[in-house]
Order: structure tokens, then sequence, then C-alpha cells
């Protein structure tokens, strides 16, 4: 059954694949970005409306919502920043901003689609975490506890809106985006991170996308309130030294 499924950061590596991903299985799409030509044309490309602005604007993420239309079945937020510095290098504004990027505006999202999500009979939210929340990685001290309000955000959620709206959340490991290029276009870098993950590569949008589909879908009408590691075993496994 086709679904009307509310996305942000749309033109992101992941997000574009997960509308690719959703339209391809017939779902009516929605896309929420920043950079206006990309949007307007990954818009026309799957036959999506569309919202073009910044998610930290006064009274964009409401606007949205009403661009959407009345009903959503499904809301995706992939929206997220890479802030990698070492603790004394960080400033106020570095956890601030990260803090509202990944976790605030995300909770803003789902409580302004609250009544639109609800008039779904099968609504579901997917949001995107980090692998960095649950594994202790230097340099990640304000991303990881962005992330990790994000993961908490998910539990919270899926308690509080269950039965009617489902919400989970997909951890990456480290993924091919044009977010993440400056740790992976090296290519010595990348091997050696690759070489991290028993899975020995690292991760693509199209890994993410395929889960959140899923979990969107309603072949996932019992999963609620999980944080689904898509790592390559790195946050569960070690490779033999």
């Amino acid at each position: 059954m086709s679904k009307k499924v509310l996305i942000y950061g749309a033109t992101g590596g992941i997000g574009t694949a997960t509308a690719k991903k959703l339209a391809a299985r017939g779902n009516r799409l929605h896309l929420v970005g920043r950079h206006a030509d990309r949007l307007e044309a990954l818009a026309s490309d799957l036959n999506a409306t569309f919202s073009c602005g910044d998610i930290l604007s006064e009274g964009f993420i409401p606007q949205t919502v009403r661009d959407a239309g009345e009903c959503i079945d499904g809301l995706v937020y992939a929206i997220g920043s890479i802030t990698l510095k070492g603790l004394s290098r960080l400033t106020h504004a570095d956890f601030i901003r990260d803090y509202e990027v990944n976790a605030v505006s995300a909770a803003l999202a789902i409580q302004a689609a609250l009544p639109a999500l609800k008039k779904s009979p099968h609504a579901a939210v997917v949001l995107f975490s980090s692998i960095a929340a649950s594994q202790g990685f230097g340099m990640h001290a304000s991303i990881a506890m962005a992330k990790g309000a994000l993961s908490s955000l998910t539990l919270s959620l899926a308690a509080e809106l269950a039965p009617t709206i489902r919400v989970n959340a997909i951890a990456p490991s480290l993924t091919q985006t044009p977010l993440s290029q400056s740790l992976w276009q090296n290519e010595t870098m990348a091997q050696s991170i690759a070489g991290l993950h028993p899975i020995s590569r690292l991760g693509s949008s199209e890994d993410m996308a395929g889960l959140a589909a899923f979990l969107l879908s309603d072949e996932a009408t019992w999963i609620t309130g999980q944080i689904m590691g898509v790592d390559g075993g790195r946050s569960t496994l070690r490779v033999k030294g």
C-alpha cells in the first residue's frame, strides 16, 4: 500500500538513498532539505513535493508539515552533523548546534507532525543515531552526546506513542556520504577504518536506506523502540588481532 512519507535531510547521502528506495516502492514523498537545486531536481525525479530551508530557522518545521499534507504515514529524520574535535577545542556553540541539529529538531519535527501521523493506521518514525552513542571514540564528545540524546528520545517516544506510532532508530558506523567525506576520501585512512569492522568495508547510504524502508513498511508493524546498528558488526564483534 502506498504511504506518504516526510523525509528530512532528503539531499544528504542517506536521505537521498532512502527517498529513492521508498519512491521505487510506490510511496508518495515530501522532501525537506537546504540545497534548493538538488532538492528540486530530486523531487522532480521522484514526483515528490518539497520544502526548502534550514531546519533551525524559526517556523520552518511546522511549515514542512503543513506542506506535507494532513495525513503522514512515515517520518524520516536524516539530518545530522559530524563534529570531531578534542574536548579542549570544543566550544559552547559546537555543543549547542550538534544538540539542536541532531536531537532537538528531530523531537520538534515529530511533535509538529504528530496530528498528521495519528491519522495514519500504521504510522512509523525512523531516526538516525550513531555507533558513537554506544561506543567510546575519542574526538567524538559533542556528536556522541547529541546522538546519545537521540537514542534516548527514540526509546521515550516509542513508549509514549505506542501503539499508534512506531519509533525506531538506525545507528550507523562510518558511512560514505558527502557529510563524512573528510574521513574516507583518503584511501589509506578509509582502508584502516574499514579494517576495524568484521565486515571490512565502510557503510553505504543504500545500507541505511534498506533498513529505513523496512522499518517504515507494514512488514515491521511489531518493531518499535529499537536502536539498530548497521555497522558491519563493529558495535558487537571484534576482529581477530
